[in-house]
């Protein structure tokens, strides 16, 4: 161990202060004591500099962050070292491979101290030596002089600030059962008091409190602790008290006389408990699905939003970063997300959430937000005879179990802002999610992250329909690029041919790929029997249902022309004004069912098309007719042969805001 030869005592439990040789040394201003605290909290290990300033700063990082570093640490070694010359080496707080160390005896830091003989108080209780064990907690528990990293700011005291109060709090819990199990219970009423007021939801806290003041004769204030809980846990998590507490308070009500004497009682249990941890281990669920079979292409995408990802990760603020993957159905929303997913496991240690919320209903109804809390708390360990009953409380519970853990939460199939702001957790954690529609409010009002897929080139396309087709298409490059064609750059579409032709091997290649081409049975041919989510009418009918009346009768007015069109030719078809017309169309490019091009003119995806036109056909036939003539009485704007299908001259990806 590599310390000085100049004591110094540095106190993190309480204000953060120093002593050098017994004199107390001043520290500077806040950020100067935020870089003492963070180095002797790691005493004799190298700090880097990046680290220390991820430490300091919550949010925007100035650029000069790493100036200010040096300062600080140059104003330490003024007080710390005042008899050393300016250009001579520090012997206490050293430059090393990129960063600074500080070399000091760790005992001599009150936190690692703490944490040493709450560590020895647990071993000396599992050896059944009590006498020894209460007197290191005892030790452990008076090197506190208030709340640890008192007004020292950043991210990092702030982690520490809520991770040593658990430990404090843990060992007081520990402690006590000690006393009662001792029967000491005379001694520990007023410090069980002081830590339930300061941590007044902490049931264990509460349990050892009403057995104190039973045990001294306080019946009523006994009771009425448990009371007081009951209220705190309604109004503010919507849950009642746990068996233990419950349990205790019925024993309380009948007046047990068990509960009198501190051996061989009911509560014998918990005073006992294991003490292997400070706290109950959280479940570190690992709930992604797998990554999609034969996913090609969006390299450049999938590239970008990690980076994008990755740096509003590494400033260690308060925002957790969002990115919401949208675009038509059937074009690789999920494979595209669960892929980026896959790809950031490693900054996710503490595990990943998955929640299908359902917004298109093709797999079920849609998930409310306070359902998909049920099930996000569940596998997060919270029982259900404990879940909070509102949408609330709930919301309250998931960030509080989320606060300081780095996890990813993968959301599919959103279907609307609404939905999934009360599943955005604080801090180090990071939201990954899918939609139909473009989450626009989401962008500008939390500042996520969107990125709108769309259809695939026609290479990638290719080598996702051969590479799934097996030995089929070998060779065979005009029936690959007709029914690249056909599919129109959904991978939907394409899995779904490349399963019918591994599915049908005695048919001919050439007859399958007629029965594809043909227009008016393509979408019947575009499915997967019995799986409504492997069809692509199932999915656009998804979509269309989705829309508000008015959109979408615009959108079936639109399914008999064949495009593109322009606000003139949809306002004539639908008998609307310009300004409502350009609103519908705006939202039927937002549900992706419609493309917008420059010039103000939109057009159909192919597949889109051919569904569109049997939407139409749910008109009469007298107000189909009379929106034709409309538009041929206004001349030049005749409708049009609908395009190929297979006209896909169309980004890859457009990326709404990054």
């Amino acid at each position: 161990m590599a310390t000085t030869g100049t004591p110094l005592r540095i106190q993190l439990l309480g204000p953060v202060r120093a002593w050098r040789d017994g004199t107390e040394v001043p520290l500077g201003p806040p950020k100067q004591r935020a870089v003492l605290s963070l180095l002797a909290s790691r005493a004799n290990d190298v700090v880097g500099v990046d680290t220390i300033v991820d430490a300091l700063w919550d949010g925007d990082i100035p650029h000069s962050a790493a100036n200010s570093v040096h300062t600080y640490v140059a104003g330490l070694r003024r007080e710390l070292e005042p008899g050393r010359s300016r250009r001579g080496a520090s012997a206490v707080l050293v430059s090393a491979s990129g960063g600074y160390c500080l070399r000091t005896d760790p005992d001599q830091v009150d936190a690692t101290l703490f944490a040493r003989r709450h560590a020895e108080a647990r071993r000396s209780w599992a050896k059944g030596d009590t006498e020894t064990s209460l007197r290191l907690y005892e030790e452990a528990l008076s090197l506190w002089r208030g709340e640890a990293y008192a007004a020292i700011p950043g991210p990092f005291a702030a982690m520490e600030r809520t991770r040593l109060r658990d430990l404090r709090l843990t060992a007081v819990e520990e402690w006590a059962a000690d006393m009662l199990a001792a029967g000491r219970h005379t001694e520990i009423a007023p410090e069980l008091i002081r830590a339930v007021s300061e941590e007044p939801l902490r049931e264990k806290l509460r349990w050892l409190l009403m057995l104190t003041l039973y045990r001294n004769g306080r019946q009523a204030h006994a009771l009425r602790v448990y009371d007081e809980i009951r209220r705190l846990l309604s109004s503010e998590l919507g849950i009642e008290p746990g068996a233990e507490l419950s349990d205790l308070y019925q024993q309380i009500l009948r007046g047990h006389p068990a509960l009198r004497t501190h051996g061989g009682d009911a509560t014998a249990a918990l005073l006992e408990a294991p003490r292997e941890t400070p706290l109950p281990a959280a479940p570190s669920p690992r709930q992604l699905p797998p990554s999609a079979r034969g996913f090609v292409g969006r390299a450049v995408e999938l590239a970008r939003l990690a980076d994008v990802l990755d740096d509003e990760l590494t400033r260690s603020g308060a925002t957790t970063p969002v990115a919401v993957v949208d675009g038509p159905a059937g074009a690789g929303k999920s494979a595209f997300v669960l892929q980026l997913a896959h790809r950031l496991l490693d900054r996710f240690p503490d595990g990943q959430l998955y929640v299908d919320l359902c917004g298109t209903g093709l797999r079920g109804k849609p998930v409310t937000a306070a359902e998909a809390l049920a099930q996000l708390l569940g596998s997060l360990g919270v029982d259900t005879t404990r879940m909070p009953a509102g949408l609330a409380a709930r919301a309250s519970l998931y960030r509080s179990l989320l606060h300081g853990r780095r996890m990813l939460v993968v959301l599919d199939d959103a279907h609307s802002a609404d939905q999934l702001r009360p599943l955005i957790p604080r801090g180090s954690c990071c939201v990954l999610a899918t939609s139909r529609q473009r989450l626009a409010g989401l962008a500008a009002r939390d500042g996520a992250h969107l990125l709108t897929v769309g259809p695939l080139d026609d290479s990638a396309s290719a080598r996702l329909l051969t590479g799934l087709s097996g030995n089929r298409l070998a060779g065979q490059d005009e029936a690959v690029r007709r029914l690249v064609a056909v599919c129109g750059g959904l991978p939907l579409a394409l899995r779904i041919v490349a399963d019918g032709l591994t599915a049908n091997p005695g048919v001919p290649l050439s007859t399958l790929v007629e029965q594809y081409a043909a227009e008016h049975s393509r979408l019947d041919r575009l499915t997967v029997e019995d799986d409504p989510a492997a069809s692509m009418r199932c999915a656009f009918a998804a979509s269309y249902r989705a829309l508000p009346a008015d959109a979408a009768r615009m959108f079936r007015y639109l399914g008999l022309h064949g495009g593109p069109f322009t606000v003139e030719i949809a306002a004539t078809l639908a008998e609307t004004d310009r300004d409502t017309t350009r609103r519908l169309l705006s939202l039927l490019a937002a549900h992706h069912l419609l493309e917008e091009e420059p010039g103000h003119r939109y057009r159909f995806h192919g597949l889109i098309g051919l569904y569109a036109a049997e939407c139409a056909e749910r008109e009469p036939p007298a107000l189909r007719q009379a929106a034709l003539t409309r538009v041929l009485e206004r001349g030049p704007a005749a409708p049009q042969a609908r395009p190929a299908t297979g006209d896909t001259t169309r980004q890859d990806v457009r990326t709404v805001a990054l």
